[in-house]
């Protein structure tokens, strides 16, 4: 692949948080303002010296801008909310952040299943501050997460989490690949009464990655299509999770996607596309909610392994 489509795990999204515990110091003597003032100079070297995400937010902001017809702020804009959902994760896992302010919408589908005793997956995004589900599991209802992760190019950031406080990994499944050993495993959990989360809107990392094209902010960009098989094969509900910082206040919606997920080996591919589809609709109806909440910083509508290099936008 050329540098403009390096897969997202070759870029290193989270170089920046070097400065990160300094910064957290200043927040936690100063406050929130002198952290957003001491920030920018850490966000300005890491906009000028990382050219790929750099031109992802841009290319990102201005499909925004064309899908919607609002005008949005620019890039260093954009990263400065990452680096606020960075500070957010960290004053979580530090015990400091207000967890009771979260506002949970749907929150009632989650409790209503584990009062019954019953599992499911959970489909989320890089939207907005998802380390607050993990948190309000435990705090607030005692449910029990497993959270599929691809961690590697961001060590630095999550040893950084586990010097805060331990149990930051601890429900935090490191996969690559999905072999039947773990989709036995998880279908185990599930059984438990568990919930098992996966990210919906990253390409798997794989030398040839299964997706599926969705329209996704007016252009067609790959979709990953693991989550959908991984309900197929555990059986169970499925939910949607969103997260996402609107004003002062943090939000976290949860959806009912599919009550099961069947998928048919005559017309395979359709029923993939189909699945991937609804769940882009979903996330290109919360991403509008908090444009500069999404933190992919990387050529998303690049289709790998395709003839055509990129989607049109």
């Amino acid at each position: 692949m050329s540098a403009r489509g390096l897969h997202w795990a070759s870029i290193n999204e989270i170089s920046f948080v070097a400065g990160m515990r300094f910064l957290f110091w200043v927040c936690r003597v100063f406050g929130r303002w002198p952290f957003r003032i001491v920030l920018y100079p850490v966000l300005a070297w890491y906009v000028l010296t990382k050219p790929l995400p750099r031109r992802a937010s841009r290319d990102y902001l201005d499909s925004m801008q064309a899908h919607t017809g609002r005008k949005l702020p620019g890039v260093m804009r954009h990263f400065a909310a990452f680096g606020e959902s960075i500070l957010d994760k960290m004053l979580l896992w530090g015990g400091l952040y207000p967890v009771d302010d979260v506002e949970l919408h749907g929150g009632e589908l989650i409790t209503d299943a584990v009062a019954a005793g019953q599992g499911g997956l959970m489909i989320c995004a890089h939207l907005g501050n998802l380390e607050l589900c993990r948190v309000l599991s435990r705090q607030r209802h005692d449910i029990k997460l497993t959270v599929l992760v691809h961690t590697r190019h961001a060590q630095a950031f999550n040893d950084m989490l586990a010097s805060l406080n331990p149990d930051s990994s601890l429900n935090l499944m490191q996969v690559t690949e999905m072999s039947p050993a773990t989709a036995m495993l998880l279908s185990e959990r599930v059984a438990r009464g568990e919930f098992v989360v996966i990210a919906g809107d990253r390409v798997p990392v794989s030398h040839n990655p299964r997706v599926a094209i969705a329209d996704f902010l007016g252009a067609p960009a790959p979709f990953p299509v693991g989550p959908h098989i991984l309900a197929g094969i555990l059986q169970c509900p499925v939910y949607l999770i969103f997260s996402m910082r609107r004003g002062r206040r943090a939000h976290v919606y949860f959806e009912t996607f599919r009550e099961r997920v069947r998928i048919p080996r005559k017309d395979r591919d359709a029923a993939l596309a189909e699945l991937a589809g609804d769940y882009a609709r979903r996330l290109e109806h919360h991403t509008m909610q908090a444009p500069l909440e999404w933190f992919n910083f990387y050529d998303f509508w690049h289709l790998p392994e395709l003839e055509s290099p990129d989607a049109p936008r």
